[in-house]
């Protein structure tokens, strides 16, 4: 009887964990579709001059236009697109009347990036999104200064390389002067989300873990009868 009584409590325990789990699943998935409709209605939003103070979680993804002269210094940092591999984004600096700010212009491959040119050239109008990315962690490599390589879109660091303000602008559109950088606009494609999944998983094994229960529970009655 001790016996049934532990694998009553043990099974129902483990389930009572495991539905807990894919509980938990449920309510993340929402959280995380509404951070998904929250980034969404920011990026589709009408561009509006950039503000002069900003807030980090008031202005993330704020879709703004600036004109200003593009400088001849850029950064690298290497990332991979999909159906082309690996490339760089370019970070340019940009000068303005109200400061400079640093442009994401957008991804180059590697076999094109060494015949990439930038001229300074007349002032442009530029219309994107504000980035405030959390790239970096302890496993983020150094960036190779000397190859102009970075890993990651860290703004402090690039602004501080650059002489910028720490303010990163990922353009959606095409500058005047057009060239071989395409843009990258902010979206939330690559933002995951498999929240329903795990929670379907969780759920599946609590179902397994209760037919489990349900035969060691049997099996007892099954051996008196013998």
């Amino acid at each position: 009887m001790r016996r049934l009584v532990f694998f009553l409590i043990f099974g129902l325990g483990g389930a009572a964990i495991l539905i807990g789990l894919g509980t938990w699943q449920v309510q993340r998935l929402a959280w995380k579709e509404g951070i998904i409709t929250t980034i969404d209605e920011r990026i589709a939003a009408d561009p509006v001059a950039l503000p002069t103070d900003l807030d980090v979680d008031r202005d993330a993804y704020l879709p703004v236009q600036v004109t200003g002269v593009l400088g001849t210094d850029y950064l690298r940092v290497l990332v991979s697109q999909k159906q082309v591999g690996a490339g760089y984004r370019i970070i340019r600096p940009m000068m303005r009347d109200a400061g400079r700010i640093m442009i994401d212009m957008g991804f180059i491959p590697v076999s094109a990036a060494d015949d990439l040119s930038v001229e300074e050239g007349p002032p442009v109008t530029i219309t994107g999104n504000l980035q405030w990315p959390q790239e970096t962690d302890g496993f983020t490599p150094e960036p190779h200064l000397a190859e102009n390589i970075w890993f990651a879109r860290d703004v402090p660091a690039m602004a501080a390389a650059l002489g910028t303000e720490p303010v990163l602008v990922v353009r959606r559109d095409a500058p005047q002067s057009g060239g071989p950088v395409t843009p990258m606009p902010v979206d939330t494609s690559a933002i995951p989300n498999d929240h329903l999944q795990y929670a379907i998983t969780w759920f599946s094994l609590s179902a397994i873990w209760l037919a489990m229960t349900a035969i060691f529970l049997r099996r007892p009655k099954a051996a008196n009868k013998s």
